[in-house]
């Protein structure tokens, strides 16, 4: 059987708070929350001879989500999205810097399309660096029941929105504020 024809997907909750400044009509503009949910679709990827063999499987379930739920529970629940120059970053540097490690950072607003494609981006750096035979074919973010952004590879290459370094790390890392060698690896 060819692993790269089935979908497995997981899906995770989490709590954020964020708030878009550039709409000046929008009640965005208040800090706000939602409890979210993101589902990843992994396939075997294409011409890996991936082994089967008797467990009936081309990796575990817990395997190929470990990495992935660690880093949304562990850094990504209860983070408050900001843009890069958001005023209120200067107030957690300066009042509440051991919170800095809490505040996912993005160029521009933090918007759920921004935040998805930056988590995207941050979930295929930890498949590379743990499991490099599969690969995302499917992120989806359902910012409220009505209310989802889903990419595909294809939207990632052609994506034109700005954004940090941290994405394309395997860490636990949010943002760029802090040097790398602060954040864990995965």
């Amino acid at each position: 059987m060819n692993a790269g024809i089935m979908l497995i997907q997981f899906k995770r909750r989490f709590s954020m708070a964020h708030r878009l400044r550039f709409d000046q009509n929008s009640k965005c503009m208040t800090p706000h929350g939602h409890n979210e949910f993101v589902a990843v679709s992994l396939q075997a990827r294409a011409g890996r001879d991936v082994a089967w063999g008797s467990a009936n499987y081309a990796a575990s379930f817990a395997d190929l989500k470990r990495q992935w739920h660690k880093f949304v529970d562990d850094s990504l629940d209860h983070a408050f999205q900001l843009g890069h120059d958001d005023p209120m970053l200067g107030y957690f540097q300066q009042h509440e810097p051991e919170l800095l490690s809490r505040l996912l950072v993005i160029a521009g607003d933090p918007t759920t399309e921004a935040v998805a494609t930056a988590l995207y981006m941050k979930l295929n750096a930890i498949l590379a660096a743990h499991l490099p035979d599969f690969e995302c074919v499917r992120f989806e973010i359902e910012e409220t029941p009505t209310n989802s952004v889903i990419l595909t590879p294809a939207d990632i290459v052609a994506c034109p929105i700005r954004l940090g370094e941290w994405c394309h790390r395997a860490d636990l890392s949010l943002n760029d504020l802090l040097p790398p060698s602060a954040w864990s690896a995965l």
